[in-house]
């Protein structure tokens, strides 16, 4: 058995110098064949000109920054969500409490650690602001999340507003209102929901190209609310996504879950 073992390690440690020693040289490789600064590179010349020429003919978008992450490189931005909900899960996995320690735990630490010290609720100073604010940033959010295709903004700008107002709204008003609206169920519902229609409406394009496939979508006007074909689904997906791990987040840190079982609680 110890040989086995001695054997595995001395295999893992070679597989991994190997492994470094390659990455290390396509790496260098790469350096090396980089064009000098301040030297024209014609082929990042040849993508900047298609994207400005022909950017708002391609994608209806009028920002070009949008028409680029969410159509010519809209793969990547799908990359770019499933690393944001895997880390979701990863520190679901790491702080994450079950029903079995939430009963070991509860008398302890909920009743007086997280009542007496954590909760802000009961500040009218934090209710008063969230009173305030919390109509605004929504709508603030909202309105960045559909003006992607239009101005500076879309899906990551405005997920993020919307979940800076969830984080205000639990701080000011408790978890306890919170999860009556916004529950476990429905944040990892909305989650998976997004990034499959995501999957599914941009996935392809891996196969197919930057251009992708003509979907029959209409573009609409540039500069109308309704243009940019598949730009403004996609931020909306997006921008759900981001607001969901935020908050994910935050209620993970501040309490161990995203949502509690408050009947078990009032028992």
């Amino acid at each position: 058995m110890k040989n086995k073992k001695k054997l595995f390690d001395s295999l893992y440690n070679l597989v991994a110098v190997i492994c470094c020693i390659l990455l290390i040289g396509v790496l260098l490789y790469t350096v090396a064949t980089l064009t000098y600064y301040g030297q024209e590179n014609p082929r990042a010349v040849e993508v900047m000109e298609r994207y400005v020429e022909k950017g708002v003919e391609e994608t209806g978008a009028v920002n070009i920054v949008a028409g680029m992450i969410l159509d010519y490189r809209a793969f990547d931005t799908l990359g770019e969500s499933h690393v944001l909900f895997t880390a979701l899960i990863c520190v679901l996995i790491l702080l994450g409490k079950d029903e079995k320690n939430m009963r070991k735990e509860f008398d302890s630490y909920y009743t007086v650690e997280y009542e007496s010290y954590h909760k802000l609720a009961g500040d009218s100073i934090l209710r008063l602001v969230g009173y305030l604010l919390l109509p605004c940033l929504f709508l603030f959010g909202i309105y960045i999340l559909l003006n992607g295709q239009l101005s500076p903004g879309g899906g990551f700008s405005g997920g993020a507003i919307m979940g800076a107002a969830l984080i205000i709204f639990a701080a000011g008003f408790g978890f306890e209102t919170v999860d009556k609206v916004f529950t476990e169920k429905l944040l990892k519902t909305v989650t998976f929901v997004a990034l499959t229609f995501y999957s599914f409406a941009k996935g392809y394009v891996f196969f197919t190209g930057a251009n992708g496939i003509e979907n029959h979508i209409p573009k609409g006007i540039p500069g109308m609310i309704l243009s940019g074909g598949l730009i403004l689904p996609l931020d909306i997906a997006v921008g759900f996504v981001v607001a969901c791990t935020m908050f994910g987040f935050y209620s993970l840190f501040r309490r161990g879950s995203i949502g509690y079982d408050h009947k078990f609680m009032d028992q």
